[in-house]
């Protein structure tokens, strides 16, 4: 039998600083490191490890590394301590109190009690997720799950705006056995480097594009031109908010809408199912504020016939495992997001390291998620910048 009490005995907040291989660019912002925030909870002589990972400028959604740092410490983290929740869904009841919003910082706090109750009871991740989804109602044949999941380079838009240089990108994804692309978009930025991608991945390869919100839907004609590349899916065209002008948008061109940002929350997601504004979801962990709430997704989208895919931020190997984790289960048909970490910060540089074989990540058998996390590691990447104990 699983428990999910914990008593909260003690709570660190680490800000850690990953340089990334490539930079990374999407419509809005472009990234040169990866930098983000480790929650550490303890009982007794047991730690529990999860990430908030936002972008440090308000591009994506409206949280940055600097506000999630202020709710953490002034909100969330002295509300915890001290407290001996007796499930998950009442840590969760607990840290959505009184605050609005503030996913990643939610998720970050959240996460770290996943990790924590997994290894309190010497199990996988994955056994704890199984066990919630049967808890929850999900469907026997969506229990189903593999011991891996299949792992999709993101490619960003290259920084000298070279259609040549994404195609290197591409080139190199394919050699490394990667099981998809997906390239980024923007206006202006969109018909000729899918076209010259898809000629490089061949006519059958899996592809699509993600524009990060920054299309109108009065530009409705690029994406008819986009069409020839036979892609799998648009990932969030449109702006988050615009969800019947993503309606319309998929209504109008053959290729299919997938939502992203728009998908921030259990309730958004029954709406969107009701109203049949996309049947292709992305759930990111980080996005809708921890695992508790990405499995209530899971959830809707099974019962409604919606296919899923698993994304990130992307977040450290640390905040990857969980979507691992999750992202092995049934319903997620299409290749993760979730790269080899030597593909985002090269070789022996992560706070935790998740390899790929042959296209494939395989899923921890070990507790938790942080089983092979060092202290002197994560404090090599970052340091320590609040904590507190139990009086």
């Amino acid at each position: 039998m699983i428990t999910e009490s914990a008593r909260i005995d003690g709570v660190s907040l680490y800000e850690i600083v990953i340089p990334m291989k490539i930079p990374f660019q999407i419509s809005s912002g472009t990234c040169y490191t990866r930098r983000s925030l480790v929650v550490e909870i303890r009982e007794g002589d047991l730690f529990g490890y999860g990430e908030s990972a936002p972008f440090e400028e308000p591009f994506y959604l409206g949280e940055t590394l600097e506000t999630t740092k202020v709710i953490l410490k002034n909100h969330l983290l002295p509300m915890i301590l001290g407290k001996e929740p007796l499930s998950i869904e009442e840590f969760n009841h607990l840290i959505k109190n009184g605050i609005r919003g503030n996913h990643f910082a939610r998720c970050g706090v959240e996460n770290a009690y996943w990790d924590l109750i997994a290894k309190k009871n010497k199990i996988s991740l994955k056994a704890m997720i199984e066990k919630k989804m049967k808890n929850l109602g999900v469907k026997q044949e969506y229990l189903a799950s593999n011991n891996y999941i299949e792992s999709g380079a993101a490619l960003g838009i290259p920084e000298d705006g070279r259609i040549e240089t994404l195609i290197h990108q591409v080139e190199e994804s394919l050699q490394e056995g990667y099981r998809r692309i997906k390239i980024k978009i923007k206006p202006g930025w969109d018909v000729e480097p899918l076209q010259e991608t898809r000629r490089a991945v061949g006519d059958h390869f899996p592809l699509w594009t993600d524009a990060n919100s920054s299309f109108e839907l009065d530009q409705w004609e690029t994406f008819k031109a986009m069409d020839a590349a036979k892609c799998l899916f648009h990932e969030q065209p449109l702006h988050y908010e615009a969800l019947l002008d993503l309606k319309e948008l998929g209504e109008r061109i053959e290729t299919p809408i997938c939502l992203d940002e728009s998908l921030i929350s259990s309730r958004v997601a029954e709406f969107v199912a009701k109203l049949g504004i996309s049947n292709i979801w992305n759930i990111k962990i980080q996005r809708v504020g921890g695992l508790l709430e990405a499995i209530k997704i899971y959830k809707i989208a099974t019962d409604n016939g919606i296919k899923l895919w698993g994304g990130t931020m992307p977040e450290s190997g640390l905040g990857a495992r969980f979507l691992i984790s999750l992202a092995s289960f049934r319903g997620f048909v299409f290749p993760a997001d979730v790269a080899a970490s030597e593909k985002w910060y090269g070789k022996g540089n992560d706070l935790v390291e998740n390899t790929m074989t042959d296209g494939k990540i395989y899923v921890p058998d070990e507790p938790g998620a942080s089983f092979d996390m060092t202290l002197s590691h994560l404090e090599a990447l970052g340091k320590k910048i609040w904590e507190s104990q139990r009086g």
